[in-house]
């Protein structure tokens, strides 16, 4: 069972996304800004691409990403964004891979320590716990939305790796090169969509019960709610209803 499609439930549910707009458009920019390094046209830069759409899916005004891919192009003035990882671990020993977009790194870095140490993990060293991690297109469907035979015949026709059934959702895995063509398949069919991202999917899964699971999604969400954090990629499992509990 996955603890990541199991976390994307539980914020759908609370509403996190639409309590949380302005944090989700502050990421949303820099993604832009720094995708629009490596060029401003979205038809030969894969990255600005679906940074784009994930802005466009969260009705983000069109002058808005303008602006942001203008920033990263040097058309205007803007911050001037570092990006990088860092990796620690929670209670239970889960493994964390924390993706930061800041324009202050020794700030962030000092921040995050704080995060870890008051939420009863630790930072760890460079290394230390992302090669349990893959690059992978990650997308989250709830089991209403399609049947299986059904949902399986159009994902893998389009590419994607492989599709698990996580108990109230189907999660579907791409290679990251194929992530947009499933998804665009899935849109063409009408599939609902919980969550879509490319994203860190761990290898193995660490079970966490009790007041370690307590801590543990107390953890995760400050470190969302850190503004230069840009994603938590995590390998924990927790029981979906003692999830609810804690993330209620």
């Amino acid at each position: 069972m996955s603890g990541h499609s199991k976390w994307a439930t539980i914020k759908h549910k609370k509403g996190a996304l639409d309590a949380k707009r302005g944090k989700i458009f502050t990421r949303l920019i820099k993604e832009i800004t720094i995708a629009a390094k490596s060029g401003g046209d979205p038809d030969t830069n894969p990255r600005l691409r679906t940074a784009i759409a994930a802005a466009k899916a969260e009705n983000m005004p069109a002058d808005n990403i303008k602006r942001a891919v203008q920033r990263g192009t040097g058309e205007l003035p803007g911050a001037s964004y570092e990006e990088f990882s860092l990796e620690g671990y929670g209670p239970g020993g889960v493994a964390l891979l924390i993706e930061i977009n800041t324009d202050n790194r020794n700030r962030t870095v000092s921040e995050i320590r704080h995060v870890f140490q008051k939420n009863g993990g630790n930072m760890a060293e460079a290394g230390a716990v992302s090669w349990m991690f893959h690059k992978k297109g990650d997308i989250v469907i709830p089991k209403s939305a399609a049947k299986e035979d059904e949902l399986m015949s159009i994902v893998l026709d389009a590419g994607a790796e492989d599709l698990r059934d996580d108990g109230e959702n189907w999660e579907v895995l791409t290679d990251p090169a194929a992530y947009e063509a499933v998804l665009e398949a899935l849109k063409k069919a009408s599939v609902q969509l919980l969550s879509s991202s490319v994203a860190m999917i761990p290898q193995n899964y660490i079970k966490v019960e009790g007041a370690a699971a307590n801590s543990m999604i107390r953890l995760v969400e400050a470190l969302e709610e850190h503004d230069d954090v840009q994603n938590v990629h995590s390998n924990f499992d927790i029981d979906q209803k003692l999830l609810e509990q804690v993330a209620g």
